[in-house]
């Protein structure tokens, strides 16, 4: 079998690159781990984006700009390759050597003017050598290190996207100058309370991330190469800067909105040691042997992943009675039956599998992590199901962990409430579920459901979850687009627009912050420039009730219209006639905008109001979220 790089040259020979754009993620997903990014990248480096767009106009585009302290050119290729085995496309704006400060605040500068989504500024050992004088100390080195936290501090507020800096490596080539054993501890302390420090930034700056160095050095070898950092300034090397580029992907996934949110495992020699189905719940093991606590390990790890609102869910070829009592009683277990959203064992191919637990949970396929020892599986799941993420693990169970965690599919920008509730709500989603199987019909299920909802601006804490829910919503996303934190932070501040929220809950739980919608006030028109809602509540009447109350609240401030715009994307064709189910008409019903395939505006004229559905209550709605200016 030929390796990524192999089939995309004989992609790009062949003049097929651009249009098999959609296959390179395939292509580049290596049994083996990465495979060699950097020289994807650079087969990648001539790529046509308009035409990849041409064919795939759904690809994104993440736009990175790069600086630093040395030489940072060499990090393009390997990004490069990471974006694309993510099925994105790279736009790169490199700054110049030793230019960081002002690649970072010059208001004019090409960097500032790329608009983008994520800034890397690599520091490195320079960062605070070239700031310590010729004979030095350790306490020079501490001096140096306060300087360019504070260089840091200022940068994370100035700088355009989401800022990303890095710990420094302490290279031996600069620790072994000083001859004493207890100099060198005290400069090895100054350096980690640096770094330390460093990592600390980012509990008071929402749009900066610290990608920690020291596990990639751990796990890469050298931090440099001598000879690159003496005559071309470079001071990290290929090995930390492809480990590097593999955390920037992962973290341009979690910009993007593209975080998976549920891990499907198999079971016999994946979550424990055996096969259930031929050595009985008594023969198989999670502890007590060496190879057992190594799938014990692998548990851990996955309930740990849980905690954090990942999603967990079961695909087995087992009969499902002998699974049930497994996962029920047997001792070894760090994993029970409640712990997962779903437990599909059967003998049904693992594609079809995969599809119906996505049905069952509500999500898209490309919402999966499939986790699976058998190659055979993995290969079928890849055939049917392209859109899984799957996580290659073999007959090594020491090793399940490492390949777990080594793509970062679950890593986002950061936490929520409503990401750490989710498996909790996953399991009140079966009591509504009984709920409705034991409803005569489906207006006799809501009546019975006691759906609540509220409308109003977001609390200063809820940005992160406003802008996740932005990212994250396809199905009803009426805009096909997303915002991130910054960006709807600054939209709430401007008096001439609006952000609202929307809070649910039912006769099971709170259901937390599911909607958002975003609009602006010119003259007598109320626009609605974006509208979401969490498919978790789709059907429920939350939509209706969040638009009635706009609408009510639009015309006792004596506006005239309200108008809002559906823009078509793969994912949201399901919500084309919401405007048109609650009274709005096209604005231009001849005109162009009204194709099938193309956006749509649309009109209220506030004679007829909606109502809100008889089986929703309106909780508290400050002003409907409506001040009485601007006008």
């Amino acid at each position: 079998m030929t390796k990524g790089p192999d089939r995309l040259r004989e992609l790009r020979e062949r003049g097929l690159l651009e249009k098999a754009y959609d296959r390179v993620p395939a292509l580049l997903a290596d049994e083996d781990g990465p495979g060699d990014a950097a020289a994807a990248g650079r087969l990648l480096a001539a790529l046509d984006h308009d035409a990849v767009l041409g064919h795939h106009p759904h690809t994104p585009v993440v736009t990175v700009a790069v600086t630093g302290q040395s030489t940072v050119g060499h990090v393009v290729d390997p990004l490069r390759g990471e974006l694309a085995r993510h099925g994105m496309l790279l736009r790169a704006v490199v700054g110049e050597h030793g230019t960081y400060l002002r690649d970072l605040t010059d208001p004019a500068g090409e960097l500032r003017a790329a608009a983008p989504d994520l800034t890397l500024c690599l520091l490195d050992a320079e960062t605070l050598f070239s700031q310590v004088p010729a004979v030095w100390g350790p306490e020079d080195v501490e001096r140096a290190g306060e300087e360019a936290l504070d260089r840091c501090a200022a940068l994370a507020a100035e700088a355009p996207g989401t800022l990303v800096l890095n710990t420094v490596p302490l290279p031996r080539s600069c620790s072994h100058q000083l001859l004493d054993h207890r100099s060198r501890a005290r400069l090895g302390a100054v350096w980690r309370e640096f770094n330390a420090r460093l990592l600390r930034l980012t509990e008071s700056a929402d749009r900066l991330v610290v990608i920690d160095l020291e596990p990639l050095v751990g796990e890469g070898g050298p931090v440099t190469d001598p000879r690159l950092a003496r005559h071309a300034k470079v001071q990290l090397g290929a090995g930390l800067l492809a480990a590097y580029a593999r955390e920037i992907g992962h973290l341009a996934r979690a910009v993007r909105g593209r975080v998976r949110k549920c891990l499907v495992l198999d079971l016999d020699d994946t979550l424990w040691d055996g096969v259930l189905g031929e050595d009985g719940p008594d023969g198989v093991a999670a502890a007590g042997t060496l190879r057992g606590e190594a799938f014990g390990a692998f548990q851990k790890c996955v309930k740990q992943l849980a905690s954090q609102g990942v999603l967990l869910a079961v695909s087995s070829k087992n009969d499902e009675g002998l699974v049930l009592e497994a996962l029920a009683s047997h001792p070894d277990l760090v994993l029970r039956e409640p712990d997962f959203a779903a437990v599909n064992a059967n003998w049904e191919p693992k594609d079809a599998n995969l599809a119906d637990i996505a049905r069952t949970l509500d999500l898209a396929p490309d919402a999966l992590v499939f986790a699976d020892d058998s190659p055979a599986e993995r290969a079928q799941v890849r055939l049917g199901a392209p859109e899984v993420a799957v996580v290659a693990l073999d007959a090594e169970p020491a090793l399940h962990v490492t390949r777990l965690l080594a793509d970062g599919w679950f890593d986002t920008l950061r936490l929520t409430d409503e990401d750490r509730a989710r498996p909790g709500e996953y399991r009140r989603r079966r009591e509504r579920g009984a709920l409705r199987a034991g409803s005569g019909s489906y207006e006799e299920f809501l009546r019975a459901l006691e759906v609540s909802v509220g409308l109003g601006p977001p609390r200063p804490h809820e940005f992160a979850r406003v802008s996740q829910l932005t990212l994250r919503t396809n199905q009803f996303n009426l805009i096909g687009v997303g915002y991130t934190e910054a960006e709807l932070a600054r939209r709430a501040a401007d008096p001439g627009r609006l952000l609202l929220v929307a809070r649910s809950a039912d006769r099971f739980g709170d259901n937390g912050l599911v909607g958002a919608v975003l609009g602006s006030i010119a003259g007598e028109v109320l626009r609605l420039d974006g509208m979401w809602l969490s498919c978790r509540v789709l059907g429920r009447g939350v939509e209706q009730a969040c638009l009635a109350l706009l609408l009510a609240r639009a015309r006792e401030l004596g506006l005239s219209a309200v108008g809002a715009r559906y823009v078509p994307t793969a994912r949201n064709h399901r919500a084309r006639d919401f405007y048109p189910s609650c009274g709005f008409t096209p604005a231009d019903p001849g005109g162009s905008e009204g194709s099938a395939d193309g956006p749509v505006v649309f009109r209220h004229d506030l004679a007829r109001l909606p109502q809100v559905p008889a089986h929703v209550r309106i909780t508290e709605t400050p002003g409907g979220g409506l001040a009485d200016g601007p006008r």
